[in-house]
């Protein structure tokens, strides 16, 4: 489903801008961490932030990356696996990938095993790719 070099764009360390459906139909967006698996997107976010409550009531989702004129949008839903040991080892994976082994350790230790959190896996059901 995903052609070699928007897979190679999606690897690169990028923030991911996020959007979910708030209960009133509106858009929720955040920046996010994310990592490529295969051909789903993990993400985790502490339990009870507004993007954890909007894909409980609607799994749907939409996610989009850019440097410069060349973006890439996928939409698709999301599973959330609240399991503590899978979330906190996407999320250490995660802050590893983003800061470095060193801080991504601590940063796991210090902050994240304090949270309940949980992880996001959105399945790509479209892609949008601008520039590639």
């Amino acid at each position: 489903m995903l052609d070699q070099s928007v897979r190679a764009f999606l690897d690169e360390v990028r923030f991911a801008s996020v959007a979910t459906i708030n209960p009133d139909g509106s858009p929720q967006q955040t920046v996010l961490w994310y990592e490529l698996q295969g051909e789903e997107i993990m993400m985790n976010t502490a339990r009870g932030r507004v993007k954890d409550r909007n894909l409980r009531r609607d799994p749907r989702i939409s996610f989009c990356l850019e440097d410069g004129y060349r973006y890439l949008t996928l939409m698709g839903t999301c599973v959330l696996i609240g399991a503590q040991a899978t979330a906190q080892d996407d999320i250490r994976r995660l802050a590893i990938r983003y800061h470095g082994i060193e801080q991504g350790e601590r940063m796991s230790r210090d902050q994240f095993q304090q949270q309940e959190r949980v992880t996001m896996r959105m399945s790509i059901e479209r892609i949008s790719a601008h520039g590639f």
